[in-house]
């Protein structure tokens, strides 16, 4: 019997024909033997699902999951996670598409999973940073972090940060059926979680790059859901408490 891969890869997509084709061997490569990549496509209408179908086709190491519609990068996720640990998987990395997370870092951030239980690529620490961002945008990436942490009593730099490695042990301690944030909010509530349950959680450094294909999912909804949802993961917290009591 075949023994399931240990490191599973998660990587939503939506609109990343330009991408798609270019960035899964770049990950293959710097994976260790056991591993899988998981594409998870929210019904790209610009033919990105036939994309991942013929890379499945030609490697048993890459697996498509086929969404019905476009839910949001919090959906697509759960969806991958779920199907991830259900195939054995011990650790699962979530990455973008569009080679903003660059698969150079895999390695790293792998070999960084075995001295914790969340690993995170992050902008925000020492060695980290961002690449072909304006002065706007970087106000207010770093700003959304800031706002976090210290709304949540955190110290984590780069609680916006997509790029993670997750024990399974996390998974499986978060809840991941109550999770409702769909955006950048995602991220925020996953790593708190983890946090709030005892877990380790170290930061690792990578330069984020902008994609050079396609077009950014940022939108003013993403951006408004984080803000009013950050502060809500606190309170739910002290609601929780109150009831045990």
């Amino acid at each position: 019997m075949t023994e399931p891969a240990r490191v599973w890869v998660v990587l939503p997509t939506y609109n990343e024909a330009d991408n798609l084709g270019r960035i899964v061997p770049e990950i293959r490569s710097r994976l260790p033997e056991s591993r899988r990549i998981l594409i998870v496509d929210d019904d790209s209408p610009d033919g990105t699902g036939g994309i991942a179908d013929r890379l499945a086709s030609e490697s048993d190491e890459v697996e498509v999951l086929h969404r019905e519609r476009k839910e949001g990068l919090g959906p697509a996720y759960l969806a991958g996670f779920r199907r991830a640990l259900a195939a054995g998987a011990q650790l699962i990395v979530e990455m973008d598409a569009d080679f903003s997370h660059d698969p150079e870092c895999l390695p790293r951030l792998l070999e960084a999973s075995e001295q914790a239980d969340l690993v995170l690529g992050s902008r925000y620490v020492a060695g980290g940073g961002v690449a072909d961002w304006g002065a706007v945008r970087r106000l207010i990436s770093r700003g959304g972090s800031v706002y976090a942490r210290l709304m949540l009593g955190v110290r984590v730099r780069d609680l916006t940060g997509g790029f993670k490695v997750f024990d399974r042990r996390v998974l499986e301690a978060i809840d991941l059926d109550s999770i409702r944030s769909r955006g950048y909010a995602f991220q925020v509530e996953t790593t708190y979680r983890a946090l709030k349950q005892g877990f380790r959680v170290i930061e690792v450094p990578i330069v984020f790059s902008e994609r050079t294909e396609g077009s950014s999912k940022m939108s003013r909804a993403i951006f408004a859901e984080a803000v009013w949802r950050v502060p809500g993961m606190r309170l739910r917290r002290r609601w929780l408490r109150a009831g045990d009591g």
